[in-house]
């Protein structure tokens, strides 16, 4: 993160009104929550977790062991089911 100027980006009335509140210190202005993105969701993660739990979902369907699931895919038992049987 960079930080700028607040003088060189807020106008004079807008400045005025914050240094009321803090002067000559950080301020952190989070981004609005409609620009926030959801976890993984940049990264790609989500998607990948998200066919990674589908197959999973699939196998136990066709029969496959939740043990056997569970070591395919580097998960615990728990793990698997909490994938199972999630809605």
């Amino acid at each position: 993160m960079k930080y700028k100027n607040a003088s060189n980006v807020l106008p004079e009335h807008l400045l005025r009104e914050i240094q009321q509140y803090v002067q000559g210190e950080y301020l952190y202005i989070p981004a609005q929550q409609s620009c926030c993105k959801k976890w993984g969701e940049k990264s790609g993660i989500r998607n990948i977790l998200s066919h990674r739990n589908s197959e999973i979902i699939d196998k136990y369907k066709q029969g496959c062991k939740m043990i056997d699931l569970a070591d395919e895919y580097c998960l615990s038992i728990h793990s698997i089911k909490q994938i199972i049987y999630k809605k």
